[in-house]
């Protein structure tokens, strides 16, 4: 646990079927559909370099007290996070890895081995959670309902099995985590999305609080264009704060995990600085009020974007 004097604490929503909790530090826990804890922040790795500079990155986030790390076999970093997290020294019961499914590999088998690859990438014998990174797959979206529970049905398997702790899924929307469910024996406990002030998918997130999945959110900084809103910029005047922590914390008073990214020390350190103030109900009205439906960066069933959207996303690159 961080130390929490004089900390500011985040009370989770009310309305959640999920346990209350009340957040003081980044590695301060929700708690799981199945009583597994996961720390409020995490260090999110996408588009982390698999070189010396993202090595640096995660390690200086490790030195600022993260234990939460978020990876995917698609952000080609695995084998990084897994060599810091041995070089640091600390025990692997410290940390909490989420790392994805990449989207080919779905079915099964090829989920099981998919795993065991991400294992010896990751240098460890089991993980906190696993997602099923995307729903539908280009090439088969015609029966994505039958490759998503072949998937689960493999990952129900290895959480039986004790080799993950927690198993979800990731942008999944309302149809898909109730295709998911007519042949689950085991309810999701986590669904990353992407979520912001400008993308807040209400439809998918009034789902997931009604059945206890714990909501995480990626892009929690709208992939930097809030940065130029400006109604969040004269808010985060008049709390002092910079934007990146008025979004942090509105995921965090929204009941989210998040894991905002960077290569920066000094963005990392900041991006964790959210628990010494507190956004008043008129502050997250307002940032409610920046609702859209079109201010996303991918979208799981329009399949056909995703190349003009991906080109974007790298040439943005995000990792400030």
């Amino acid at each position: 646990m961080d130390n929490n004097e004089g900390f500011c604490g985040v009370s989770s929503p009310q309305g959640r079927v999920l346990p209350a909790v009340c957040l003081a530090g980044k590695n301060d826990r929700y708690i799981l559909s199945n009583g597994v804890e996961i720390p409020c922040l995490g260090y999110g790795t996408y588009m982390v370099p698999n070189n010396k500079v993202g090595e640096d990155a995660l390690r200086g986030a490790i030195e600022m007290g993260f234990r939460h790390i978020d990876t995917a076999t698609s952000y080609h970093n695995e084998d990084m996070v897994g060599r810091v997290m041995a070089e640091s020294g600390l025990p692997r019961s410290d940390f909490f890895i989420t790392s994805k499914l990449n989207n080919p590999d779905q079915g099964y088998e090829s989920t099981l081995e998919a795993f065991e690859r991400s294992l010896a990438w990751l240098g460890t014998d089991y993980l906190d959670l696993y997602l099923i990174h995307w729903p539908r797959v280009a090439g088969t979206e015609e029966v994505w309902e039958e490759r998503v529970a072949e998937t689960w049905r493999a990952f129900e398997e290895l959480y039986r099995a004790g080799r993950i702790r927690a198993i979800g899924v990731s942008n999944f929307l309302v149809h898909h985590l109730e295709g998911l469910a007519r042949h689950a024996s085991i309810a999701p406990m986590v669904n990353q999305i992407e979520h912001n002030p400008t993308y807040q998918q209400r439809e998918t997130v009034s789902y997931c609080e009604e059945h206890g999945i714990q909501l995480e959110a990626w892009a929690p900084l709208g992939r930097g264009h809030l940065f130029d809103n400006p109604d969040v910029v004269a808010l985060a005047e008049r709390k002092g704060k910079d934007v990146g922590q008025i979004c942090v914390r509105y995921a965090l008073q929204k009941g989210f995990v998040t894991m905002p990214k960077s290569n920066r020390p000094e963005r990392i350190r900041s991006n964790s600085e959210v628990f010494d103030f507190a956004l008043d109900k008129d502050d997250m009205a307002l940032l409610d009020s920046l609702n859209t439906d079109d201010c996303y960066t991918f979208h799981p069933d329009r399949l056909d974007e995703w190349a003009e959207r991906v080109s974007r996303a790298h040439a943005e690159s995000g990792v400030a």
